[in-house]
């Protein structure tokens, strides 16, 4: 089994041989909630691409342990990068979204309130909901013993959605009544490629025509048509296979 990760604020200055501390709450879940003791396997990284594989030298209490650094890596950019851009879902699909697309290897996720999304981020619950997606995807990309996490950016409007489509590589909407068919897509070796998943009562007339006039097409992913919260993982899934990321 793979050593567990843990999330530092920074690994600048680290080097092979050098001691670490991890305290705190990431602290706390590694000695008190995954019980690590001295002699085990850790691997820490800033979430940005750095990492350090180490072993556990001494724990302190519930919330405290260092650990010897062994190696040192840094994970480079992806290519091509992978953004989807996903339609507010209703309860608690938009964390289920975001975590089944971390685990798979999505690199961003842009939050979109559609014209037909029943959830709308306002206020107060708006911060809290981007609060719980960030939270979900550092979290899944810890268990998914990722070194970059995915991007969670404020949540967009129609019009950002459109400027994002107009300066990606590749930009597409999974739509059900698309006629190319995403896995035959034409797609580039780097750059970016977005992909629009829209909300359960799907994407708007007015909608998809400001994508087309940004370069988006409408593609479809196969014969059944996959939930809001389901068709993003699906689509970075064929992406990461066709692009070769996960050769």
């Amino acid at each position: 089994m793979t050593a567990p990760v843990f999330l530092v604020e920074s690994l600048d200055g680290v080097a092979p041989g050098a001691t670490v501390t991890l305290d705190g709450p990431e602290g706390r879940h590694a000695v008190s909630v995954r019980r690590l003791q001295p002699g085990e396997d850790i691997v820490l990284t800033d979430g940005g691409g750095r990492g350090a594989s180490g072993t556990v030298v001494t724990t302190e209490g519930k919330d405290r342990l260092t650990v010897e650094v062994r190696e040192c890596r840094k994970e480079p950019q992806p290519e091509p990068r992978i953004t989807v851009v996903q339609a507010l879902p209703k309860g608690d699909r938009g964390e289920l979204a975001v975590e089944t697309m971390t685990e798979t290897g999505v690199d961003a996720v842009v939050p979109w309130s559609a014209a037909r999304c029943i959830t709308q981020w306002r206020g107060e619950r708006g911060a809290k909901s981007l609060a719980k997606w960030r939270a979900t995807a550092r979290e899944a990309g810890k268990q998914s013993r990722r070194l970059r996490f995915p991007e969670v950016s404020e949540a967009a409007t129609t019009k950002q959605v459109a400027a994002l489509l107009a300066d990606a590589d590749f930009a597409a909407v999974l739509h059900e009544e698309g006629a190319l068919p995403l896995a035959t897509a034409e797609l580039p070796t780097a750059g970016s490629i977005v992909l629009v998943v829209g909300p359960e009562g799907g994407v708007s007339p007015e909608e998809l025509a400001l994508f087309a006039e940004a370069g988006a097409r409408p593609y479809r992913l196969g014969r059944s048509v996959l939930r809001t919260s389901t068709a993003g993982t699906a689509a970075t899934a064929l992406l990461l296979g066709r692009t070769g990321r996960w050769a």
